[in-house]
């Protein structure tokens, strides 16, 4: 005979359920076995069914099956063998066990409809609400895994002294800025290159706290020069400072001007920029240099002031033309 589907049911609601196991227990008697032998498989399969969550609203479709001589009901992923037969039912008497189910299924109570179709409703709501809070608590933990990661990012980009930018982060980001630049082409970028003059002096003078603190000072002056949210400062070595200033040279003068009011003359300060007229052979070394190279300059005109280097068109040659303060 194989295996044949005597019934199928939705469980939605405890009638359901109560019907069900009615039914199983009424296709034992019909089919020939004990129907007292299989309560107790039965009430074991009610637990399990519940837990699977029968009754409760939740649309679980169950199946009663009779496998030659063993009924069984199916559901979702689970199996449960309920009795064995004393022997293998007569065909006529499971086709007239299958009409009589399928016809009792189609006869509904319409007060029964109505139960059923609340109850599913209650669960479709209590779905939807256990589903907004399990989003909330996603978000929130989401919001708090990318805040730690942020500032676990921030602190590996930041100069613990000073609060600048450190090394690494100018590196990632004068490699970026200096990409785009020469990509689009819209719009200038200057690298000016900082050093506070004398400064192993007044280590060696004063202490390390005297130093630490001149180290703050000088940050705090690179801060009053940047503007938030679009250019960048740097602390990228001991007492050597770097500026990443998305404008031309004219605004660098300006601000490196302000910089040496601010300190008393007491910063060297190299300038480098480039433009849509820069040569797109232009490499970034070369960039780097040409800023580096006019530092140099400025230290060797007596410090305390700004030297302004101009990349020249081969990135091999560091010919440099000096404009300085």
């Amino acid at each position: 005979m194989g295996v044949v589907e005597l019934l199928k049911q939705d469980l939605a609601i405890e009638p359901d359920l109560q019907n069900f196991v009615a039914f199983i227990l009424e296709a034992v008697e019909k089919l020939g076995g004990s129907a007292f032998a299989s309560v107790p498989p039965t009430l074991r399969l009610m637990q399990n069914l519940r837990k699977s969550g029968a009754a409760t609203g939740y649309p679980l479709e169950a199946s009663l099956q009779l496998h030659d001589t063993y009924l069984v009901v199916t559901w979702e992923k689970n199996r449960e063998k309920l009795t064995e037969l004393p022997e293998p039912p007569e065909q006529e008497a499971v086709d007239e066990l299958c009409r009589h189910f399928r016809d009792s299924t189609m006869t509904y109570d319409p007060e029964l409809l109505r139960q059923k179709n609340a109850e599913m409703a209650r669960h479709l709501e209590e779905t939807r609400e256990q589903a907004k809070k399990e989003m909330a608590q996603l978000k929130q933990s989401l919001e708090k895994h990318q805040n730690r990661l942020y500032e676990s990012l921030r602190q590996a980009e930041t100069d613990p002294l000073t609060g600048l930018f450190n090394r690494r982060a100018f590196d990632a980001k004068i490699k970026q800025a200096f990409r785009h630049t020469m990509r689009q082409r819209n719009a200038p970028l200057t690298l000016m290159l900082l050093d506070i003059d004398h400064f192993k002096e007044i280590n060696d003078k004063f202490g390390h706290q005297y130093g630490d603190a001149h180290l703050i000072k000088t940050a705090e002056i690179l801060r009053s020069v940047i503007r938030v949210d679009v250019d960048f400062a740097f602390r990228i070595g001991g007492d050597e400072f770097a500026i990443l200033l998305f404008a031309d040279t004219q605004l660098a003068f300006e601000k490196a001007k302000y910089m040496l009011e601010l300190s008393g003359n007491k910063l060297s300060i190299g300038i480098a920029s480039i433009s849509q007229e820069t040569d797109p052979s232009l490499l970034l070394e070369a960039f780097i240099h040409c800023a580096d190279e006019a530092l140099y300059e400025a230290k060797h005109l007596g410090r305390g002031q700004y030297a302004v280097g101009f990349p020249e068109q081969n990135a091999a040659v560091q010919g440099q033309a000096w404009l300085t303060s």
